[in-house]
């Protein structure tokens, strides 16, 4: 799928997006932001039940960690408010709710524009597979994703939004009304700089349309032409209780480290490099737990503090260390690599790369460790300039997938 890398990016609360959205004349149903089960309670009687009460955090995955239900009373209402408030999704504490009015579903779309890395295009995408992980869609049924490049100079025209929505199934008025919002969805990604704008889902109930979800994400860069958002607070991850556990820690060591959903822990050179490198690993099928960027020149120190991080996280089953010696020293990378394993041993696979400065020295110094202390070496593969990205890529991919069980 197309999806634009997150970092260096200001990420909104669905009530922040919702509100966006609705300004922009596109239908979300009645809510309102609770801080304390008594303020849900109230809401969601000024609303009216059944409600929907949803967690507040920055971060996927909400449904499945159970940040999302229902209640049919006040007193479910505060019993379901409190839980959620004691939540913590993907390390991450959950300080609010949006109570919203429940809206009954017939069928559930998909919709979005994000940025086509490959044609450095706007691209607005539509599936008839609302509700679901798009991605999975997109793999799974690939015939149910439905795409449309635009011109950055350009805007969606109103028979383009038509064609899309007639695409995803949809027949007679539903096709103009889906149609409008796919322009005013579109409109809102150019206004804001957005990287992702995103309805998922779109649901269709009678007559009526709703954005039962809201995801938008924008371009840091851009917030000095935004003051109305700063204005109401929205800034850079908002602030450090949003950050997740992991990039607690990294921030306290500033190393700049991100998140992600997969299981391959991404350890590369520089930002750039780094976010090549998520890229090849999503082309070949595998999936990043994170971005990281080791920044010039680090300590073999450094190094191996990032490595302990990334060990670390449960969610890693492979480690992709692909490191071109420019500023940085490769013999630093190995001297780093070794100072982590005689400290932590081998506790999961690394794949590894290194060309550039002082490649030579690197791959000696790790060699030479592997003559004397085999055991440490277990699980660890080391490559060369003479093994293309690709081939090193390709087989931490597979080596994930091995250890994932799949």
């Amino acid at each position: 799928m197309y999806r634009a890398f997150e970092g260096g990016s200001v990420r909104l609360y669905e009530y922040e997006a919702k509100e966006i959205f609705e300004n922009a004349k596109i239908p979300v149903p009645p809510r309102k932001v609770a801080r304390s089960a008594e303020e849900a309670k109230t809401a969601a009687e000024e609303i009216g039940f059944p409600v929907a009460i949803k967690a507040q955090v920055l971060v996927g995955g909400r449904g499945k960690a159970g940040g999302i239900e229902f209640a049919d009373s006040p007193e479910e209402t505060e019993e379901i408010t409190n839980r959620l408030l004691g939540l913590r999704i993907k390390d991450t504490p959950v300080h609010s709710v949006l109570v919203e009015k429940k809206v009954e579903v017939e069928k559930e779309l998909y919709i979005g524009v994000t940025i086509d890395r490959f044609e450095f295009k706007p691209i607005v995408i539509v599936s008839s597979e609302g509700g679901v992980d798009i991605e999975k869609v997109a793999e799974e049924e690939p015939d149910k994703i439905h795409k449309l490049h635009i011109d950055v100079n350009d805007k969606l025209r109103s028979y383009q939004g038509r064609l899309l929505a007639s695409s995803a199934g949809l027949q007679g008025k539903m096709i103009s009304k889906v149609g409008g919002i796919l322009q005013r969805l579109y409109g809102v990604f150019k206004k804001y700089d957005a990287k992702i704008a995103e309805i998922n889902p779109l649901i269709v109930s009678g007559e009526s349309v709703y954005a039962a979800d809201a995801k938008l994400i924008l371009d840091d860069d851009s917030l000095f032409r935004h003051p109305e958002l700063k204005e109401k607070g929205i800034s850079m991850r908002h602030d450090v209780s949003e950050l997740t556990e992991r990039e607690k820690l990294a921030q306290a060591e500033g190393i700049p480290y991100l998140d992600l959903d997969g299981n391959i822990g991404m350890f590369p050179g520089g930002a750039g490099f780094g976010i090549a490198s998520i890229d090849l690993v999503k082309q070949l099928g595998g999936e990043p737990a994170n971005f990281m960027d080791s920044g010039g020149g680090p300590t073999p120190e450094r190094i191996a503090k990032m490595l302990d991080l990334l060990v670390d996280n449960p969610n890693v089953v492979t480690i992709f260390g692909a490191r071109f010696g420019g500023i940085s020293r490769c013999d630093d990378f190995a001297k780093g690599v070794m100072i982590f394993l005689e400290a932590k041993g081998t506790k999961k696979p690394m794949i590894m790369r290194m060309t550039g400065n002082k490649w030579k020295e690197g791959m000696e110094i790790l060699e030479n460790a592997k003559k004397e202390r085999p055991e440490l070496f277990e699980k660890i593969e080391v490559f060369g300039i003479d093994t293309p990205i690709e081939e090193v890529a390709k087989r931490a991919v597979e080596v994930a997938r091995e250890e994932a069980g799949g």
